[in-house]
């Protein structure tokens, strides 16, 4: 019984100093723990210092930037009309083929005229008997056969038979249509034998051999738009061609409602490829100016603001933009930042304002 007792003893007491080893072990492990605890994250390697991020940075140039302003016009004729008769009579004869380029005074219509051209004989013989009771009156009154009352009367009337005569050439003319411009003709409207009415549309005119080009620009743009900027536009019709030409003019108001204004441009058209009607896009281009050019990737645009990332002394620093003309690929910064500051085009979304980072080449590639 004693040596059972004695043995229960033993195993206690070993068990006891077991646990009280395991103890010591944990309480180190905590201790080692909760050192560990303190250090800040994102430590490299026990060095001590927090992990800077790889970032591609270039500098901002001062450098000249094409101002270019995009809109979309219609095309119109140089000149146009719509060919009416003013006089109300029958069609005798048609002299233009539809489409065909016509010169000024070309006759497109006849009208049947036989009766003004009566009433202009009839006026005309009038006319010239008046004129020799006129000169017969002169003669008489020098000799006081005739009064002065009685002359001045033989005068108003030689006066109104030549305003009869000139009113029935008018009418003779409007029985003959003609071009009041060189151009090209549209549709036949009218047949021979039609009678027609004033106002009648007998065909279309267009002079396309210069194209006027309206469109609408923005009213923040109104301070770079000037008669004599280029002018380049494209059409779906042919998407190979390109149309040159210039601002011919700018409007002089701004519409209140969509703050735009419309500008004028015009395009030579010698092949006739542009239709009046035509929808194109335009491009209005300046004469390149200075000023201060990011790569258009360095913007980070957040809740209505633009910012960068400035590098400086191995730390990123967000700076807030305004930014002004564009070109491809490239933005100009109109304030925040200054030329000869390195800019971060790679690697913004690892970074935050004062972050540690360092500088790698553009042709570099940044590790995610």
């Amino acid at each position: 019984m004693r040596g059972q007792g004695h043995v229960s003893v033993s195993i206690h007491g070993a068990m006891l100093r077991l646990h009280s080893r395991s103890l010591s072990i944990f309480a180190a492990a905590c201790l080692i723990a909760g050192c560990g605890s303190d250090a800040p994250t994102g430590m490299a390697g026990g060095g001590g210092g927090p992990e800077s991020v790889a970032v591609v940075t270039v500098p901002v140039q001062q450098k000249p930037i094409a101002v270019q302003v995009e809109a979309l016009g219609t095309a119109h004729a140089n000149e146009a009309v719509e060919v009416t008769s003013k006089a109300g009579n029958k069609v005798i004869a048609v002299h233009f083929d539809e489409g065909q380029w016509v010169r000024r005074g070309h006759v497109l219509v006849e009208l049947d005229g036989a009766q003004d051209r009566a009433d202009l004989a009839a006026a005309e013989a009038a006319l010239a008997e008046s004129r020799s009771a006129y000169e017969r009156s002169r003669g008489l009154f020098t000799q006081q056969a005739v009064s002065q009352s009685q002359l001045e009367q033989i005068e108003a009337t030689l006066k109104g038979n030549a305003a009869r005569v000139a009113s029935a050439e008018a009418r003779v003319a409007d029985t003959v249509i003609r071009a009041p411009f060189d151009g090209r003709v549209g549709l036949r409207r009218v047949s021979v034998g039609a009678l027609v009415s004033p106002g009648t549309v007998i065909t279309t005119l267009d002079d396309t051999r210069t194209m006027k080009l309206d469109f609408d620009v923005p009213e923040a743009f109104l301070a770079i738009l000037k008669p004599g900027l280029a002018v380049a536009a494209k059409s779906v019709a042919y998407p190979d061609e390109s149309f040159d030409g210039a601002v011919e003019s700018v409007d002089s108001r701004v519409d209140p409602v969509t703050r735009s204004i419309k500008v004028r441009a015009r395009l030579p058209n010698p092949q006739g490829f542009l239709r009046p009607g035509m929808f194109l896009t335009i491009v209005v281009s300046r004469e390149p100016l200075p000023g201060l050019v990011v790569p258009e990737q360095a913007l980070v645009p957040e809740r209505g603001e633009v910012y960068v990332f400035i590098v400086a002394d191995a730390r990123a620093s967000r700076r807030v933009v305004t930014i002004g003309r564009r070109s491809p690929g490239e933005v100009e910064i109109l304030a925040g930042i200054a030329a000869g500051e390195r800019v971060v085009i790679e690697g913004t979304q690892k970074i935050r304002d004062g972050s540690a980072v360092h500088e790698l080449e553009p042709a570099a590639i940044v590790a995610d």
